[in-house]
């Protein structure tokens, strides 16, 4: 190919980065006490740390051969005196010693978290300079085209740049007025909204007195926590759909719980506190009727129904609302918690009489729930038809009279304040208005630890759930005052933030990303964290939020609340949902990556059109799954960028809940591509062999693996798989087009197979001590190198996948004939012994025919099956039964029985049962009959690992 890009100046961003100290940060930042401001604004989902996006932006338009210490410094990672080492070397040392700090973080490390800072004028004066020279005079204008929350775009206005915002999505598109318009160009509003505030709240709460009914003590509810009864099939009662009776749980056995009582065949409640009035063995909250499957047993008669006559009943609204218990507020300040009184099921009635009679209730949120959307749907298979059924009477009513108490205030707003000022002050409040819905929705889960509802965008999906709250927003934990402080105060924080700074607010677009408003070559720098392919819909999740902001905003944001709800067709997300008319998961799959990769072209396209000759466009991706790659990059390669460079950063806790099992990666890759100065000449480009491609792929990604490990760089080991993607696809891009010798064109996906592979090369080579790991059977050498590259038993079933492939196993084959693995909510679950091998202290006429392994054969077509039959018959009959065991097989000569072994003892976390017993297996006399010779720190007990680690730990 021929390059265009000689000519080009170079960036920073194509040059050796920081990206150690940067990923410190990050993780300094991964705190839910302390995260940037316009985290708290409003839920969405996906933001990337504010280091990652400030070295994006500012690397992406610096010129090449600015060193690390400039870039740190502006990034405000410096400390506030002098120091003689270089800081990415400081960073580094501060983090070695973090643990044994006495003050804060702020105080260790010399300097508050990046976010907290802004570059000061003097700093910003400099840089102005700097970019001028380097951009023909101009400062570059930062472009993010698929702007989120807003991470990237106020990076980008911090530094001063001219910065443009898009945002497909009108929930988002608001935030972002709120985060990087208000602040420029209607600063502090602090006084005005807190005033507009209060009267929203006196009218609302005056009107829902009725509903929330105070006790002659005055003690008023502040959330009532409910679930769902159904009758009984078998003796009538009514039947609570709950899995626990925990009011608030404050350790495994103390806390405030209801126990059901049947008197007379109707349902009431005691309320108990443990361990005062009754211990877990007279009565365990955690023993709801409900299971995790859905199957429920009645409290009454003790019959189980079937999860399946369960969802029928509800569906068909075969249920009544169940208030468990009350958790209220006194006059003196004080709160707690009792059971739900006569006047509480008052309230609630009033709530069902209110919306039955009130037309303007009765037809609110009427717009139809998409029924076929891949988290539309769940809902749906509970008989939600229209977004009003996400909520209870009470609920609905609460919502409904905020948002009329606010339009009531708005046309007074409207009146008082200039029109930029009055749209800020409304935009603020109606956040205050959405943002109520997050936790106050049949969606939203109570959450028994702390006694108070959970988001409902949490699990990035809509759920219904089996214990939820009605939340009273006029008092108590989730008051209408309490949620409008924290987004006014983080709206305050980012108007601190941009005070200073000589800078225009930056352009909102709310546009498709393929198809924008934008002059052709009129942008420098393109900075984009693109849509996560299959892991969010977002649409989906946010139409919940939108029909209330619409009725908030559709009169003064109608460029954003002119439709029903938001759009899904032209949303960048690998939405199977689009296609629910096709037969077969596996073609609605296809038909979604399709669809992605194509959208994915066109706003690549789009992006190419846009940027100036010369400019540059930098992709923040942060992704597992091979498809997303794949696509990414055949998309990125079709539309003329070349790619330029890729630098890994963590970004994220390693192993963090939220992703256990998702598609989210700990670390954030960097991939850059540039547009030529001249336009390539449209010519028929040369073909590239795969058979040379592939080795250049391999070597490519063996060295960025080593590299990675020498570097330092905190990444897991599935994460140095997933940054040698990016030098490897550059050499894909590089060769572009590939064919295979019988002239087929060959997909990126093909690269990123060899990469995997080559880099699990390369972590065998440097974590495991065990000899002949290549000459082990396939199908062990996948269960050993699935738990060296992951380290927990739950893996995402692509990456378990594409590790078979490349070593030859088909994971969907051997999965029912070997039960090394199974099913877990559709990822693998890697099996132990106890679920492959047959209890030898049955009669073999007893056992399991299940499971595959039967411990009386005299041999195995498997090494692994051989270790697995020598840990049960260890843990079943003794070390001497099992030295006879071993001795009948002659595994003291079996290089591949202690070689596996040997692996098994390296790769198992310490906490796993089967490491336990390899370890048995490993010293002693079965040791010295084996004639096993392993290192201490193989099997020491202080060597304890729970969950796999950094590379830092090693």
């Amino acid at each position: 190919m021929t390059d265009h890009n000689d000519d080009l100046k170079p960036l920073a961003i194509e040059g050796q980065l920081p990206l150690k100290a940067v990923g410190i940060e990050n993780l300094k930042e991964d705190n839910p006490k302390h995260m940037p401001p316009n985290r708290y604004l409003f839920p969405w989902y996906a933001r990337r740390p504010t280091p990652a996006a400030r070295l994006a932006v500012l690397a992406s338009v610096l010129p090449k051969g600015v060193d690390s210490n400039e870039i740190l410094s502006l990034m405000q990672i410096r400390p506030r005196f002098d120091i003689d080492v270089d800081l990415a070397e400081y960073v580094e040392n501060k983090k070695a010693t973090e643990d044994e700090r006495s003050g804060t973080l702020g105080d260790h490390y010399g300097y508050p978290r990046p976010f907290e800072s802004t570059p000061s004028p003097k700093q910003r004066k400099k840089l102005d300079k700097k970019l001028r020279d380097h951009w023909a005079g101009e400062l570059p204008t930062v472009f993010d085209p698929t702007a989120g929350s807003g991470v990237i775009p106020l990076e980008s206005l911090r530094f001063g740049l001219p910065t443009i915002a898009n945002e497909l999505n009108p929930v988002p598109s608001l935030m972002l007025k709120v985060i990087l318009d208000h602040p420029i160009s209607a600063g502090s509003l602090k006084q005005e909204v807190e005033k507009w505030a209060k009267v929203i709240n006196s009218d609302a709460e005056e009107a829902l007195s009725e509903y929330f009914p105070s006790s002659a003590n005055r003690q008023t509810p502040s959330h009532y926590i409910s679930t769902y009864t159904v009758q009984c099939p078998n003796c009538g009662c009514r039947m609570p759909l709950t899995s626990k009776w925990w009011l608030l749980k404050r350790s495994a056995s103390e806390g405030i719980a209801v126990r059901p009582k049947y008197v007379d065949g109707e349902l009431q409640y005691d309320r108990v506190e443990l361990p005062e009035d009754v211990t877990k063995d007279e009565f365990n909250p955690q023993d709801g009727p409900r299971s995790r499957g859905g199957d429920t047993e009645c409290p009454n008669c003790n019959i189980v129904t079937e999860s399946s006559e369960i969802k029928n009943l509800v569906s068909q609204g075969e249920y009544e609302y169940e208030i468990l218990g009350v958790k209220y507020t006194s006059s003196d300040g004080g709160s707690g918690y009792r059971i739900a009184t006569e006047e509480d099921y008052k309230g609630y009635e009033r709530a069902v009489e209110r919306v039955n009679s009130d037309f303007e209730l009765h037809s609110l949120l009427n717009e139809k729930i998409p029924q076929n959307g891949q988290k539309t749907s769940e809902p749906a298979g509970y008989g939600f038809s229209e977004w009003r059924d996400m909520f209870t009477p009470r609920q609905l009513v609460s919502h409904y009279e905020y948002w009329q108490a606010f339009e009531s205030a708005k046309e007074d707003i409207i009146r008082e304040y200039s029109e930029e000022k009055a749209k800020a002050i409304i935009d603020i409040l109606s956040l205050t208005g959405g943002k109520l819905v997050d936790r106050n929705s049949r969606m939203s889960p109570y959450n028994i630890h702390r006694g108070y509802p959970m988001h409902l965008t949490g699990a990035k999906n809509l759920s219904p759930q089996w214990l939820f709250t009605d939340n009273n927003s006029s008092s108590g934990d989730q008051q209408y005052l309490d949620i409008l402080d924290r987004i006014l105060g983080s709206y305050e924080k980012i108007v601190s933030y941009l005070k200073d700074v000589d800078v225009e607010p930056a352009d909102i677009l709310s546009q498709d990303a393929a198809s924008l408003s934008i002059g052709s070559d009129s942008v420098e720098s393109v900075v984009i964290d693109p849509p996560y392919y299959s892991s969010i819909m977002y649409a989906e999740l946010s139409d919940i939020f939108y029909v209330w902001l619409k009725r908030y905003l559709d009169d003064v944001h109608p460029e954003f609340f002119s439709e029903d709800l938001t759009d899904k067709e032209a949303e960048a997300v690998a939405n199977p949902g689009k296609f629910h008319k096709v037969a077969g998961d596996s073609s609605k799959k296809e038909l979604a990556r399709d669809f992605y990769e194509e959208k994915m072209s066109g706003i690549f396209s789009e992006l190419y059109r846009i940027v100036k000759p010369g400019g540059v466009m930098t992709v923040m991706f942060t992704h597992k799954e091979t498809d997303a790659w794949d696509t990414l990059t055949q998309s990125l390669i079709n539309s003329g960028f070349t790619i330029t460079s890729t630098h890994p950063i963590t970004s994220e806790r390693p192993n963090r809940a939220d992703t256990q099992g998702g598609g989210s990666a700990d670390s954030t890759l960097l991939l850059t591509g540039r547009k030529p100065l001249e336009e390539p000449e449209d010519t028929e480009p040369v073909a590239s062999l795969w058979s040379d491609v592939k080795s250049e792929t391999r070597t490519a990604a063996k060295d960025a693996a080593r590299d990675l490990i020498d570097s330092g760089v905190s990444l897991t080991k599935t994460d140095i798989i997933i940054s040698a993607f990016g030098p490897t696809l550059r050499v894909f891009a590089e060769s572009h087009p590939v064919v295979d010798d019988e002239d087929n064109e060959v997909l990126p996906r093909r690269a990123l197979e060899e990469a995997r592979e080559a880099v699990t090369r390369v972590l065998v080579e440097e974590y495991l001590e065990a000899e002949g790991i290549d000459n082990l059977d396939d199908i062990t050498e996948w269960y050993v190198l699935s738990w060296l590259v992951h380290g927990t038993t739950v893996i995402p079933y692509d990456e378990g996948r594409q590790l078979g492939l490349g070593i030859g196993v088909d994971v969907d084959e051997i999965k029912n004939s070997t039960k090394v693995w199974g099913k877990s909510s559709g990822d693998i679950s890697l099996n132990g012994h106890r679920d492959r091998v047959q209890n030898i202290n049955e009669k073999p006429e007893d056992r399991s025919s299940r499971l595959p392994v039967d411990p009386d054969d005299l041999s195995f077509p498997r090494s692994l099956d051989a270790v697995h039959a020598a840990m049960h018959v260890y843990d079943k009959r003794g070390e001497t039964e099992t030295i006879e065991w071993l001795r009948e097989r002659n595994f003291d000569s079996d290089s591949q029985f202690k070689s596996t072994l040997k692996a098994l003892l390296q790769v198992l976390p310490h906490n796993h049962e089967d490491w336990g017993l390899a370890r048995d297996l490993a010293v002693g006399r079965t040791s010295d009959f084996l004639d096993l010779d392993f290192s201490p720190n193989v099997f020491a007990e202080d060597n304890e690992q729970t969950q796999q680690t950094g590379i830092d730990d090693y």
